[in-house]
């Protein structure tokens, strides 16, 4: 299959991205060992709170960057592909790797004394149910693992919609992630109760709505180079504007913050957060070119690779860049982001040297 070269670039993008937001959480509400966020947010002063919701809220757009590109080029299925004929394909591409990081995050660590026996075969007896304490970046593989499930589902339906069905449920997805915001204002609406989260958007609403935005955007979107271009540049730097102003306005430096409070905005399915996404998804598309560079085309194919081990470095450089150099924040989560990147890289690429490495980085 040719690969398609712009979404080369999406994809080392978004997987640039995805270290730049845990960079930064290192900033506002790193939860002691986990180099995350944690439930409760603090802010030191005024630079971290604007840097902060600059850097991460400007990347937020990487994980359904990364939705969009997967549904880009699979749905809908291959011609005469049966569902379980996809399913093995994905998956056997997909979780060999993921679960060999969860080992991996579950013992390792103990070598450096972030976590302890206990924790070590808690998080192993629990491999089957959830990530590790120190891997909450793979809560991302459970949505995605729910859409290659439901793909060959909606494929039939994509197949025959038109243009205007697929704007049909888009719209209504796209109505969808303004609810965070309803409820805040309004509270429970739609059917939602304390014993009933279904509202009645339920079905059009979360990761699904960018997969049948994939679609429509590959199958149905006519517009020029240039009208791609303007249009995406105006949605992406109004999705920016709002994401960044969204978490910076109730940040407040000094303060104890529930965290999924101040980062309301920052939901992947809120509206700033699709308009920042489909924006830059769209200028990515006016590239034109035949081929790939060497160094692009290289980080694509070990962005799973580099997205599954880049906590394990995370750690080490935030202590360099932060805590031993202390750079100003401005500087420091650019640092951190960039010498990660460069470590998962060229982990990845020696692993991939190995015979047999698609086991273990994809």
């Amino acid at each position: 299959m040719k690969r398609i070269v712009f979404l080369d670039y999406v994809r080392v993008f978004a997987c640039f991205l995805v270290i730049v937001v845990h960079a930064s959480e290192n900033f506002y509400g790193a939860a002691g060992s986990t180099d995350m966020a944690g439930p409760q947010s603090y802010l030191a002063n005024e630079a971290d709170r604007l840097w902060v919701s600059v850097y991460d809220g400007f990347s937020r757009m990487a994980v359904p960057l990364f939705m969009i590109v997967s549904a880009y080029l699979l749905v809908p299925l291959k011609p005469g592909q049966s569902s379980w004929q996809f399913y093995r394909h994905r998956f056997t591409r997909i979780l060999p790797p993921f679960f060999i990081f969860m080992v991996l995050y579950s013992t390792l660590p103990m070598l450096w004394g972030q976590i302890d026996g206990a924790t070590s075969l808690k998080d192993l007896s629990r491999i089957l149910l959830n990530f590790p304490t120190l891997a909450g970046h793979f809560w991302f593989m459970y949505p995605l693992i729910s859409l290659y499930l439901f793909m060959p589902i909606i494929s039939p339906w994509l197949e025959k919609a038109t243009a205007k069905e697929e704007r049909f449920f888009i719209a209504l997805f796209l109505l969808s992630t303004c609810m965070p915001y309803l409820n805040r204002w309004f509270g429970e609406l739609w059917g939602q109760c304390f014993w009933n989260e279904y509202h009645m958007l339920w079905y059009f609403s979360g990761y699904l709505g960018y997969l049948v935005l994939a679609h429509y955007i590959r199958v149905h979107l006519t517009w020029n180079r240039n009208k791609r271009l303007a249009i995406g540049a105006a949605l992406m730097i109004t999705g920016a504007i709002l994401t960044i102003y969204s978490f910076y306005v109730q940040a407040i430096p000094g303060e104890i913050l529930t965290t999924p409070v101040i980062e309301i905005g920052w939901a992947f399915c809120t509206i700033n957060c699709v308009m920042l996404t489909m924006g830059t998804f769209l200028m990515f598309s006016c590239i034109n070119r035949p081929n790939s560079p060497r160094l692009i085309t290289d980080l694509s194919k070990l962005s799973y690779g580099i997205y599954l081990m880049h906590i394990f470095w995370l750690g080490l450089w935030v202590n360099v860049f932060k805590h031993t150099l202390e750079l100003p924040t401005v500087a420091a989560i650019p640092c951190i982001a960039v010498v990660t990147f460069i470590c998962c890289f060229i982990t990845a690429k020696i692993i991939s040297l190995i015979p047999g490495s698609k086991w273990v980085i994809g």
